[in-house]
């Protein structure tokens, strides 16, 4: 069983959370049971999840050497010139090394549910919308990536893992593939 799952911001990419007060879980949103996450989502990023009951699958759908390109819309906070599109592109240098060169291209704002919490709005500092490709999975590296040219990320949007897509999926709900 393979589940498109449209994750919200702030909710956890697991079933149950030990803290205190409890965060948001996977475990509020009626998935079949017996499934799991194929990868990971940080709590802060919203979009496509793949849950899956075969472990085979996740591990074809996440291992590094299967190189399943991530699609991502990501608002940054500034206006990006064609130079730091291009160093995406190219791949950048990060405290644990280069990436692998990427795609990236500046989108036009695209139509999302709304974010809650909202993104911060500043009058005074543009912002604008980028689709990055990558064929890596580092800790928050789109973030960082995009941080590293000078754009921090305001809001970030997963819509495609290799051939599966977000596509018209609301917010919190999910179908089987």
């Amino acid at each position: 069983m393979l589940i498109a799952f449209n994750k919200p911001y702030g909710v956890l990419c697991q079933f149950t959370d030990r803290s205190t007060p409890p965060r948001p879980t996977l475990a509020g949103f009626g998935l079949p049971p017996q499934v799991y996450a194929a990868g990971r989502l940080d709590h802060d990023s919203e979009g496509l999840l793949l849950l899956t009951d075969d472990g085979a699958l996740a591990h074809r759908l996440t291992d590094p050497r299967h190189k399943q390109p991530k699609t991502y819309w990501v608002q940054v906070e500034g206006d990006p010139g064609e130079e730091q599109v291009g160093m995406l592109a190219r791949g950048v240098v990060l405290n644990d090394g280069p990436t692998r060169p990427a795609q990236a291209r500046r989108i036009e704002a695209p139509s999302l549910w709304p974010r809650d919490p909202p993104v911060r709005f500043r009058k005074t500092v543009p912002d604008a919308w980028l689709e990055i490709t990558i064929s890596e999975g580092r800790n928050r590296q789109v973030r960082r990536m995009t941080a590293a040219v000078g754009l921090p990320t305001l809001r970030l949007v997963r819509v495609a893992i290799g051939p599966y897509r977000l596509g018209d999926l609301d917010l919190g709900q999910w179908r089987e593939l």
